[in-house]
């Protein structure tokens, strides 16, 4: 199966280095994505280039492929669901839940010069990032690319109702299934509260698996594949 795989603010496709091996072992054809705005060179870059680079990878898949948003991401996989609720056969979401239609896509830190760059650690000292040891810190850091306020700053929409019915595998990282369930129902993810399909599995590692756990991860997505 394709196996589209979305990083979240400031990763490139190049985030996914190490998970495409073992999915490909596993039978599988990964497809990392390098989003406008995040990659490309391009700085004014909005939401709809990223949803459309999306689903641009949705209709070039052979079949109808599983689709993996990371963390701010979750969002831009879950509106490809909506998009094309009929082409993708599963979302995954790590590390993040979709945000709410009218909400904001990943307002959460200050943008300067029209763009939001990569804050540092200190945001996410803690479980996000006690995994990582200084030379994956420095990797990721470096890679970094400022993303478009254009893209962070965007109000999502949703349209199709058909969405509810794409069934979704919840990765949980830096928190456990059972706080992700909680989280939904007190209504923090009011579009997963609404999915007919959920499915939760636990990865031992902080927001970034896919650079401290990549097998683990690949097995898990090999896995939800299968399904």
């Amino acid at each position: 199966m394709d196996i589209l795989l979305i990083g979240g603010l400031w990763l490139t496709g190049s985030a996914w280095d190490e998970v495409l091996p073992p999915l490909r072992a596993l039978g599988h054809r990964p497809v990392p994505l390098t989003l406008p705005g995040q990659g490309d060179g391009s700085s004014s870059a909005t939401l709809d280039d990223q949803v459309a680079a999306v689903l641009a990878a949705v209709d070039a898949a052979a079949a109808p492929p599983l689709v993996v948003g990371h963390s701010a991401a979750c969002t831009l996989a879950w509106l490809a669901a909506d998009a094309r609720p009929d082409r993708v056969a599963k979302v995954a979401l790590i590390g993040g839940f979709p945000s709410a239609d009218g909400q904001r896509y990943a307002d959460f830190f200050e943008t300067k010069d029209g763009v939001l760059p990569f804050p540092g650690w200190a945001p996410f000292e803690g479980p996000d990032a006690a995994d990582l040891d200084e030379q994956a810190r420095s990797r990721i850091a470096s890679a970094a690319v400022p993303v478009p306020a254009g893209v962070t700053k965007a109000v999502v929409r949703y349209t199709d109702g058909r969405r509810f019915d794409v069934p979704v595998l919840v990765v949980c990282p830096e928190f456990t299934p059972a706080q992700a369930r909680q989280a939904i129902a007190e209504g923090d993810a009011p579009e997963l509260a609404s999915a007919k399909h959920v499915e939760f599995v636990d990865i031992d590692s902080g927001h970034w698996p896919m650079t401290s756990r990549p097998a683990a991860l690949a097995r898990l997505l090999a896995e939800a594949a299968a399904d």
